[in-house]
């Protein structure tokens, strides 16, 4: 492996100082055309590449952001990512990614080394339960930007890019009561999380508006993913009566209901219409085709990072709080409710109050 180029081998090849290879690197001072071009001339020739972390540790700031996000193998937030990258890229500042795994501790662990790498500015997406609204604070005192994406810890007063989460969920709830649902379900996210609170408010907004009335039991709350998903409707579809209509605050769990009907001989959506939140893009190949909340992704990362990007370029004002429309995308896994009878399915029928307890 070759040894990297120095700017003491540069100086040597140019016959000019080290002083003024770094000068003519960092721009710090005014050097004659005729040495500036023998230095340049050494660079190309030696293919020298300067140590962006020893330019970063002299300026006390890196052309590094760093980025946490909760779950690397959700679908939804590589798109959020190449938002952030694209944005980045252009501006030629390099991303740190961190995969938090939705462990607080884990989170909080980045949080706080990122700040040694003297990164630039911060993005995040916090994970469920996570409690560092203080560790975002201590980057405010350090001049260090931070901005959150999809969600806001408790007691962050800072910049935060969110999308319409109440308004997507009321939309997609409107819709299944308009195809004639009145045994609604809501399989929620974790409530400690603001997107998935939003989004239930919206459901129950729906419900109220149209004077609809459902058991308690029929607010089930998992993990935004698909195995809490499929749980949770195995408790819903034991019910009675079961709901004719299940509205999954993501997709990932979405999957999941489409998955525990499928066991229970369930026909979607004949027997059970089933909507989502995010609307993945394979969302329209599954059979049947998902309804879905479209929340634009990519968009969310680029805002973000075109956010935080000003503020590192000294933009000082009050914290700004960016929200993005959802759209619902209406697909085949919602149509009017066509069940013969009351009846459970999949085992011991059992009465709303007496089951499908929700999760805290």
């Amino acid at each position: 492996m070759t040894a990297p180029v120095t700017m003491r081998q540069i100086a040597e090849r140019a016959r000019v100082s080290i002083g003024t290879v770094s000068h003519v690197i960092n721009g710090t001072a005014t050097v004659r055309p005729k040495l500036r071009e023998r230095v340049l001339d050494a660079i190309r020739s030696m293919g020298y590449q300067p140590s962006a972390l020893a330019q970063g540790l002299r300026k006390h700031r890196t052309n590094m952001l760093g980025m946490v996000i909760p779950d690397i193998t959700n679908p939804f937030f590589p798109g959020v990512v190449r938002g952030v990258e694209d944005v980045a890229y252009k501006r030629s500042f390099r991303v740190i990614l961190c995969n938090a795994d939705n462990d607080p501790s884990k989170e909080a662990s980045y949080v706080r080394e990122l700040r040694s790498y003297q990164i630039a500015g911060l993005l995040i997406i916090p994970a469920a339960g996570a409690d560092i609204a203080g560790h975002l604070r201590a980057y405010a005192s350090a001049s260090v930007p931070v901005v959150c994406i999809d969600r806001v810890p408790d007691g962050w007063k800072g910049d935060a890019v969110l999308v319409a989460n109440a308004e997507g969920a009321y939309l997609a709830t409107k819709h299944l009561i308009q195809m004639g649902h009145r045994r609604l379900a809501v399989i929620a996210g974790p409530l400690k999380l603001t997107n998935a609170a939003e989004r239930l408010k919206g459901f129950t907004r729906a419900l109220n508006e149209a004077r609809v009335e459902i058991e308690p039991e029929f607010v089930q709350e998992a993990c935004f993913d698909t195995e809490s998903g499929y749980q949770a409707a195995l408790r819903l579809l034991g019910m009675l009566p079961r709901p004719t209509a299940i509205f999954a605050c993501n997709d990932l769990m979405a999957f999941g209901v489409l998955q525990a009907a499928r066991e229970l001989g369930l026909r979607c959506p004949e027997d059970l219409s089933i909507a989502g939140f995010d609307s993945l893009e394979f969302t329209q190949f599954t059979d049947p085709s998902l309804t879905s909340v479209y929340q634009p992704g990519y968009q969310l990362g680029a805002t973000a990072a075109r956010l935080l990007l000003q503020r590192v370029d000294g933009l000082r004002s009050a914290p700004k709080k960016v929200l993005l429309p959802t759209e619902l995308k209406k697909r085949n896994s919602v149509g009017p409710p066509h069940v013969a009878g009351p009846e459970s399915v999949g085992g011991t029928m059992r009465k709303g109050k007496h089951s499908g307890r929700r999760r805290r």
